[in-house]
């Protein structure tokens, strides 16, 4: 299995260097003299065998089993290096094509979501001790792509320009209009849109831990007149609303159900309305979810390509009224919630244990290369019924934008 793995290597290292000790501790180095340089050690031979075998599961399994360990850099700068690498080779190898097209194939098996499912899903990442999201998140808790409109901003100021660019594009030009928050957290959003907009928001989530948080700001803020937060399936919501939010929830919705999704926003949506969709994608077409991240992070997730995205939307009668991408602003928010992470790293330990903190940091260090070097990114997709309810430029944007800055600066 070592011969095999190191004939591998040989081939697969193309850019930087690679040190790899050797269960026996034998050293090897693979590709130039040039840099990135990063090291690894692989403590058994059964990590050999499994990293041979399926690698795209057992790499993360052995940093998190402390069977594959970085040696002389970090996590990241491993990861990093692999990944590049990864991106320059994976295509022209025959295994790495027929595993992509096998977890392709079982795609709809693992993302079926029906509500039952979908709940538990949910549970599995949103349902964690609280604490740990406050000790790496912005003080709001907003758990998606921060927005960074000079790229020096603060975590918490991009994710309030996050927040004042979304409600720009859902044209929130008068009080008291109703808004549903589809996949609502731990409701930053819902709570910002009815505090600085004069919103009336309905947010639904299937996390009982987000639920009872964003329920408990609700009412610390005197809101629970504008804002109402409950434990639901988008699917069953029949209302009627003059604008539909939807922040990072896309992406667990699963392909085999985006009919019913854009359906439910159709049905939903006042003739009028305006609808927001925020969610990860991916640049480079269709593709699966990581097995690694499916099994561990979010079981039934995935991130689509536009091309699988539109066609649902054409079908449900909803104009696409804007499309804007983000291409690494999600990369420098998981930036700063790895560094965040590291730095409170000790006391994420004493609520889970070290593997648990292992786990996260695979977790953080590969979703920001996957944007910093791979294919995903962020897109926002406005929708409407009726082509005029949005103004005809995008300069409405940035006048919402400036002017929602104003007035916080106005009460700060």
């Amino acid at each position: 299995m070592q011969a095999a793995l190191d004939a591998i290597l040989q081939r697969f290292i193309v850019h930087g260097r690679l040190i790899v000790r050797w269960p026996d501790g034998r050293l090897s180095s693979y590709g130039s003299e040039t840099e990135p340089v990063a090291g690894v050690a692989f403590r058994t031979r059964a990590t050999v065998r499994q990293i041979l075998l399926n690698p795209a599961l057992a790499v993360g399994e052995a940093y998190m089993d402390g069977t594959m360990v970085p040696e002389g850099c970090s996590i990241y700068e491993l990861l990093d290096l692999m990944v590049t690498n990864l991106a320059r080779n994976e295509r022209g190898q025959p295994v790495a094509r027929l595993r992509y097209w096998l977890r392709a194939l079982k795609r709809r098996i693992d993302q079926h979501n029906p509500a039952t499912r979908a709940q538990k899903n949910v549970a599995h990442h949103y349902d964690l001790n609280g604490r740990l999201y406050s000790l790496f998140l912005d003080r709001d808790r907003q758990y998606s792509c921060a927005y960074f409109p000079r790229g020096d901003e603060t975590l918490e100021e991009a994710q309030i320009a996050k927040k004042r660019h979304i409600a720009a594009k859902l044209c929130l030009d008068r009080p008291d209009l109703t808004v549903l928050d589809i996949g609502c957290g731990w409701g930053g959003m819902a709570l910002t849109l009815a505090r600085d907009y004069g919103a009336r928001v309905t947010g639904v989530t299937l996390s009982q831990e987000q639920l009872a948080e964003a329920q408990k700001r609700a009412a610390a803020e005197g809101l629970q007149d504008r804002v109402t937060f409950e434990l639901r399936d988008y699917r069953s919501v029949t209302q009627r609303f003059d604008r539909i939010v939807s922040v990072g929830m896309f992406e667990h919705v699963g392909v085999g159900h985006y009919r019913a999704f854009f359906d439910t926003v159709s049905r939903c949506l006042q003739p009028d309305g305006v609808a927001l969709l925020h969610a990860i994608g991916r640049s480079d077409g269709p593709g699966s979810t990581n097995p690694w991240i499916a099994k561990y992070i979010f079981p039934g997730g995935y991130c689509p390509a536009l091309s699988e995205v539109l066609p649902h939307i054409e079908k449900s009668r909803l104009f696409t009224t804007d499309i804007e991408i983000l291409r690494l602003h999600y990369a420098e928010t998981l930036r700063h919630w790895r560094r965040r992470f590291a730095a409170n790293r000790d006391a994420i330990a004493t609520l889970y244990d070290e593997r648990f903190c292992r786990m996260f940091e695979f977790y953080l260090c590969g979703s920001e290369l996957a944007f910093r070097r791979e294919g995903h990114m962020v897109f926002q997709i406005q929708l409407a019924h009726d082509q005029t309810a949005v103004p005809l430029t995008r300069d409405y944007i940035t006048a919402s934008e400036a002017a929602a800055a104003a007035r916080q600066r106005t009460m700060a």
